[in-house]
C-alpha cells in the first residue's frame, strides 16, 4: 500500500495517477469533502476522465444533506483496499485529510457524547474567547485546528471539558486491523518551497471560481447544503455562500479564499509532520510529474 499526503495544491493528485499507472494501482481518496456528490469544482474533485482511467474510491458516496464522519470513512476505505488486495491491485490512498489518515491507520479516538447544555454555553461564547482557552488547555489542538470553524473549535473544547484531557491526546477506542507481514505501506508527504505552493493555490483558487464554483455553489443550495454542518464549511464554499448573502464582492470572496487555502495547507503540513513519520519529497519548483513519481517509487521499492 502507498499513502500519499502533504498540503492541498501540492500535486497528489496528478502523482496517484502516474503511480496507479505504474502500479496497476487504484486510488483510495482521503479527502473530508470529495465524499460529497456536487462538491466538484471547489474540491478539485478527480474529473470523469480521469476517475474512467484509473479507479477511485471514496469519492461522491454521500449526499450534500447526508452527514459523514470518521468512521463511515473508515469502514469504506478498508472495504476498498481489501477489494484492491483481492484484485492484486496497490491501495493508494492519496489526499489532505490528516484526522481520515490516523483513524485508518490507528483507529477512531475515544470521545464522549455530546452535552446540550455545555455546547450551548460554548456556542454563546465569542469565538477569541474559545480559542484562548483552547490555546491555553491545548496548544497543540490549537495550531493544528481550522480556527475559522466554531464548530470544530467547540466540539474541541468541549471534548476537553467532559474529560478533563486534551483533544489531541483522546486515545483510541478500537484498535486498527493488525499488520499482514506480507504487506507493508509506504507513506510519502509533498512538500513545496512556500513561494511555489502558494502560488500554486492563488492560480487553483481563481481557476475553480473561473470554472464556476458560484453557480455549483446556488445548485448546492438548492440540493440542502446549508443544512450540512460539515459540508457547509468546506473551504471555498462557506466564503461563496458568504458572497451570496452579500457578505462581501467577488474580488474580495476569491482573495480571501487564497488566504484560507494558504492558512490550512500550513496546517496540514504542521498536522502531518507531527503525527506521522512520513518520506518527505521536495518538489521544486516547475518539477514534471514523472520526476516526483520515480521519487515516490524509489521510496516505496528501493533497491
Amino acid at each position: 500500500m502507498i499513502a500519499l499526503a502533504g498540503p492541498t495544491a501540492a500535486g497528489k493528485s496528478a502523482i496517484a495517477l502516474l503511480l496507479a499507472d505504474k502500479l496497476d494501482g487504484e486510488i483510495v481518496s482521503v479527502d473530508s469533502m470529495q465524499v460529497y456528490r456536487g462538491l466538484d469544482i471547489g474540491t478539485a474533485k478527480p474529473s470523469k476522465q480521469q476517475q474512467a482511467r484509473v479507479p477511485h474510491h471514496l469519492i461522491d458516496v454521500a449526499d450534500v444533506n447526508e452527514s459523514f464522519d470518521a468512521a463511515r470513512f473508515v469502514q469504506l476505505a478498508r472495504e476498498a483496499v481489501a477489494g484492491i488486495h483481492q484484485r492484486g491491485g496497490v491501495p493508494i490512498l492519496c489526499g489532505g485529510t490528516g484526522f481520515y489518515f490516523q483513524a485508518f491507520f490507528e483507529g477512531l479516538g475515544e470521545a464522549p457524547p455530546s452535552d446540550s447544555a455545555l455546547r450551548a454555553e460554548l456556542a454563546a461564547t465569542p469565538l477569541p474567547e474559545l480559542l484562548r482557552e483552547l490555546a491555553g488547555r491545548d496548544p497543540v489542538t490549537y495550531e493544528t485546528i481550522d480556527r475559522q470553524n466554531p464548530r470544530r473549535v467547540i466540539r474541541a473544547l468541549e471534548v476537553i471539558r467532559l474529560t478533563g484531557k486534551p483533544f489531541s491526546q483522546q486515545r483510541s477506542d478500537w484498535q486498527a486491523p493488525a499488520a499482514d507481514p506480507q504487506l507493508s505501506t509506504v507513506f510519502c508527504g509533498l512538500s513545496r518551497l512556500a513561494a511555489d505552493l502558494h502560488q500554486r493555490i492563488d492560480i487553483r483558487v481563481e481557476a475553480i471560481f473561473r470554472r464556476g464554483l458560484v453557480a455549483e455553489t446556488e445548485q448546492l443550495l438548492k440540493r440542502g447544503l446549508a443544512l450540512n454542518k460539515t459540508a457547509v464549511q468546506a473551504l471555498g464554499y462557506r466564503q461563496t455562500v458568504e458572497y451570496l448573502a452579500s457578505v462581501r464582492s467577488l474580488p474580495e470572496t476569491i482573495e480571501l479564499v487564497k488566504i484560507r487555502t494558504r492558512q490550512l495547507a500550513k496546517r496540514q503540513l504542521t498536522w502531518f509532520r507531527r503525527q506521522f513519520q512520513l518520506t518527505w519529497i521536495n518538489i521544486s519548483p516547475q518539477e514534471h510529474a514523472e520526476v516526483t513519481t520515480e521519487a515516490v517509487l524509489n521510496a516505496a521499492l528501493p533497491p
